[in-house]
């Protein structure tokens, strides 16, 4: 039997950043986990995991191209830069759960099947979901062994406010994921 703590965030967003990552990191050097998976869209979570986590390998997981606004990288060329400069590795792809079948839903207005395990996933958190798709696309890229534990850290919408221990996988293996510990989350 194994016990450990989960840390229950009064309310979710960046103010609970910098605790999600000391708790992530502590909870890597206690399981004894390398691999940190972050997301981050702009690159400021992805740049504070760095500099929180020395000595582990962050994964900075984005959003594709145009995503937030068309003919636009979320990410900065300055913040690709940094990030890189500080060790990180980025991964740039579609969203696991939810680029065709967004379009599908946006065009006919109906729900597809990864929006569905999205919303959920959602119902433990926006990060928990977050945390679930970033494996997929850091595993769907090659950053990521399938079947390797690793610490995922998402949030809701801006910062990190859940961090989670999983079995990652790829999205077309993606019933073989396991979430194995919530290491903190909102709990509202």
């Amino acid at each position: 039997m194994s016990i450990s703590e989960t840390t229950w965030f009064e309310r979710p967003g960046p103010a609970n950043t910098a605790e999600t990552l000391r708790l992530a990191g502590a909870r890597a050097e206690a399981l004894g986990i390398n691999d940190i998976l972050i997301a981050s869209n702009t690159g400021e979570s992805g740049l504070q995991a760095l500099q929180a986590l020395p000595g582990r390998r962050v994964i900075v997981v984005g959003s594709v191209f145009g995503f937030s606004e068309p003919n636009r990288q979320p990410m900065s060329p300055e913040m690709v830069a940094a990030i890189e400069g500080a060790g990180g590795r980025i991964v740039q792809a579609g969203h696991a759960f939810g680029m065709l079948g967004r379009a599908v839903n946006r065009k006919f207005n109906v729900i597809q099947v990864d929006e569905i395990i999205a919303h959920v996933l959602r119902l433990f958190s926006a990060g928990v979901k977050v945390g679930c798709e970033i494996a997929c696309m850091a595993c769907d890229a090659g950053l990521v062994r399938p079947g390797a534990e690793v610490i995922a850290i998402g949030g809701t919408g801006r910062g990190a406010d859940t961090a989670v221990v999983l079995r990652a996988t790829n999205t077309h293996t993606f019933f073989d994921l396991r979430v194995l510990e919530i290491i903190c989350k909102p709990r509202g």
